[in-house]
């Protein structure tokens, strides 16, 4: 059975267990099970909502024996107070939280579709009453923070303290530029995710667009990596002189 397939299969058994709990309500499906069916692929995971009636959040959560009597179990853990992250013994891993309908009001998550629902749940379950909202930050906020990563995690790196550097030059700094990218270059076409911007980076700017890997060159090289990100942005950019001139003395 191919991967996709399989996964489509367990989505829906995992609906059926839901449908026949007496306490069930609906199972939502999020990310690439759910309204961005169109990327589902064999490296895809079951991002799920199970939605269950007041009063009986605990026993779904306390005991998942309406996941596990599907198929073995390989791994699971609780990795909130709302749900597990799960590996059966097929490779297919799940992702869930267990929410009554009052709670689904109050929590934000992108678009789903839903998989099964009950007659009596309202038909608009799968749109969040409290969607995502992008932070309005400016082009100055932005490239300001780019750049004082990069000085800060130098400093570090100067110091020895090579881990924080590396999360300052490749990881902080990579975010405020993720950001900065629709102000340089037009976006592609590709599905964006509100919670995680980093996600399919590559399809909304391709490396024929822009090549992100010398900005992210690995422990070892945050200098290297700090001064080929300096230069890109400078391409773009009005960067204040004094600062950079302090960012490629600790280069």
């Amino acid at each position: 059975m191919q991967k996709v397939e399989l996964l489509q299969q367990r989505l829906h058994a995992i609906a059926d267990s839901v449908r026949q709990h007496p306490d069930g309500l609906a199972l939502i499906g999020l990310g690439s099970v759910g309204k961005e069916l169109a990327r589902m692929d064999e490296y895809s995971d079951l991002d799920f909502y199970a939605i269950v009636k007041e009063g009986a959040k605990p026993a779904f959560v306390d005991n998942i024996h309406w996941l596990e009597s599907i198929a073995p179990v390989a791994f699971k853990f609780r990795n909130t107070d709302d749900g597990y992250k799960l590996l059966y013994e097929d490779g297919v891993f799940c992702e869930f939280g267990v929410y009554t309908l009052s709670e689904l009001n109050s929590i934000g998550y992108n678009e789903g579709r839903v998989i099964w629902a009950d007659d009596s749940v309202p038909v608009d379950i799968a749109i969040p009453k409290n969607p995502p909202h992008a932070t309005e930050e400016s082009v100055e906020f932005l490239l300001g923070e780019l750049l004082t990563n990069l000085y800060v995690g130098l400093c570090r790196y100067q110091r020895g303290e090579k881990c924080s550097a590396m999360r300052f030059v490749q990881v902080y700094a990579i975010d405020r530029l993720i950001a900065l990218l629709p102000y340089m270059q037009e976006s592609q076409p590709a599905f964006v995710d509100g919670y995680s911007p980093d996600r399919r980076i590559e399809q909304r700017f391709p490396p024929s667009q822009i090549d992100l890997s010398p900005f992210m060159q690995g422990y070892d090289k945050s200098p290297e990596s700090a001064k080929a990100l300096l230069d890109f942005v400078s391409q773009h950019f009005e960067v204040n002189a004094a600062l950079k001139g302090e960012i490629l003395r600790l280069v």
